[in-house]
């Protein structure tokens, strides 16, 4: 027996497969491809206006404790950051003096350092790296197919409740409609 609520729910069910098949890789494609232009463009930006320069270590900074972390946490958290007074050139060619973070493990006073600054000659935080904002554009197309899938689910089950529904109600109407003669003998039924 196959009521027209089952064949409803298998068209559901093969519409909702085909979406997520289709549909949410194409929307996750999209979705990280344009990300990577918006990323790649950003990289760009910031590589045009931020400039990579050789900082001299003039002695180390009062406060280098709040960089310090546990060794433990170093392992598994990065590197550890090294705050040091140092001297660098901007691009005018003026000379700068100022705090900057650093992950070299070569602090001493005279050491050379790499540090970025902005087109001022103020110390700025490290560019993206192409690598990076691709990791970033792809993990958002992911996201993106992953949302697509559960959004489509999520309605297939909506759609699938909601019928169940109906065909309860209907089964109700039913039974109140034969209820009251059903196993009673000598009514007339």
């Amino acid at each position: 027996m196959c009521r027209a609520t089952d064949r409803h729910e298998a068209w559901a069910a093969l519409v909702a497969l085909l979406l997520m098949l289709l549909a949410a890789p194409a929307i996750g494609w999209k979705a990280g491809s344009l990300t990577d232009d918006t990323l790649q463009r950003t990289v760009r930006a910031q590589h045009e206006r931020l400039h990579l320069t050789t900082a001299v270590v003039v002695r180390p900074a009062s406060s280098t404790s709040r960089f310090v972390r546990d060794p433990e946490a170093a392992v598994t958290e990065g590197p550890i950051r090294t705050s040091v007074v140092a001297g660098w050139r901007a691009p005018d060619g003026t000379a700068r003096t100022g705090t900057v973070s650093t992950e070299s493990a070569k602090t001493a006073p005279g050491a050379r350092i790499r540090i970025w600054t902005d087109g001022r000659g103020n110390p700025a935080m490290r560019p993206m790296d192409t690598s990076t904002a691709r990791t970033h554009a792809v993990l958002a197309g992911m996201g993106a197919a992953l949302l697509a899938g559960g959004l489509t689910e999520t309605a297939r089950r909506l759609a699938v409740w909601r019928m169940m529904q109906r065909r309860y109600a209907r089964l109700d109407r039913a039974w109140a409609e034969v209820g009251p003669d059903w196993g009673r003998t000598g009514t007339g039924s």
